[in-house]
């Protein structure tokens, strides 16, 4: 009795076919849940982070996908131009025209271990009125006062404590403290009134827990509970968000703008610094009310931080 043979040749056909559909079907499904915002959960959320090297991902996929099967490659080269058309947008420079009252703030997550001379040379390089300081821990309040942070930016608002928990405002201009405004849900994101000569801004310090599996929901919370947008209203700290979230686009719909992505860098990413691998991800920002012009934003190394830090020269009162 003769063996049927067929079904083998049959099936080594079907493999590399269903191989490219299963590739595609990832990859569309990806852009879909980046789109419509369904990342339900701490996997998609992380994933969500990586959409930059997934429009990547799908282009190169396309490229190999036509050569096995070309409405495979079809559906994958659909993902990357809706993953690309979302990530373009924040390499597009629209900076403000000159006017208005210049402020220049500076960001940082000094992860308790960052060089005291570094922030007080950046401080002075980039001619800083406001830093926001993220996991300020006591003995790094010292540390920076020996090095000189308090002769140029005198006045502050802290609420240090070991871990990372601790925060800080140090200012050019008098601060005051601004006690109500929300309810800080993580680490402390303490609130200061700005007094600049031609009027007051309000600068947070923000700094929510990240998107772990056991924090995942207070992270939502956490970016849900920060203030609406008003006048001269400024949020800038570590987010632990990208604009790849859609926790954080929510809080821009609330009428913020991303300083960085304003003039074109809103890809350059802050996060692992120091590390075996190179900084991969954008997480920390500085993100002000629609009102406020965003004239540069650099983003700088810091030693001794795993974190880049963010630095934004905005125009208050632009014309």
């Amino acid at each position: 009795m003769a063996l049927d043979t067929t079904t083998e040749p049959v099936t080594k056909k079907r493999r590399p076919r269903l191989m490219s559909w299963l590739v595609a079907g990832l990859l569309a499904a990806w852009a879909l849940v980046r789109l419509t915002g369904l990342e339900a959960g701490w996997p998609l959320t992380q994933l969500m982070t990586l959409t930059p090297f997934g429009a990547v991902l799908a282009l190169l996929s396309a490229a190999v996908l036509f050569f096995r099967d070309r409405l495979a490659a079809l559906v994958a080269l659909a993902a990357a131009a809706a993953m690309v058309a979302v990530i373009v947008p924040r390499v597009v420079s629209d900076p403000a025209p000159e006017g208005g009252t210049a402020l220049r703030v500076l960001s940082s997550n000094l992860f308790g271990r960052a060089d005291p001379a570094a922030i007080v040379d950046l401080v002075t390089r980039l001619d800083v009125d406001v830093l926001s300081a993220l996991e300020l821990r006591p003995h790094q309040v010292a540390a920076l006062e020996a090095a000189g942070l308090g002769r140029l930016l005198p006045y502050t608002v802290l609420e240090e404590a070991e871990g990372p928990a601790g925060s800080g405002i140090y200012s050019r201009y008098p601060l005051t403290k601004i006690e109500g405004l929300f309810t800080p849900i993580g680490h402390h994101m303490p609130a200061a009134r700005v007094a600049l000569p031609s009027g007051p801004v309000e600068v947070v310090a923000v700094h929510p827990n990240p998107p772990l599996p056991r924090l995942y929901a207070e992270w939502n919370v956490s970016l849900a509970a920060l203030p609406d947008a008003a006048p001269g209203r400024i949020l800038a700290g570590d987010f632990n968000a990208s604009l790849d979230h859609q926790a954080f686009r929510a809080l821009l719909n609330r009428g913020y703008t991303d300083a960085a992505a304003q003039v074109g860098k809103g890809l350059v990413p802050t996060w692992p610094r120091g590390r075996a691998i190179p900084p991969i991800i954008t997480i920390d920002h500085i993100l002000v009310d629609r009102s406020i012009g965003v004239r540069r934003a650099e983003i700088v190394d810091v030693p001794g931080t795993d974190h880049r830090a963010v630095f934004a020269d905005l125009s208050i009162g632009q014309p």
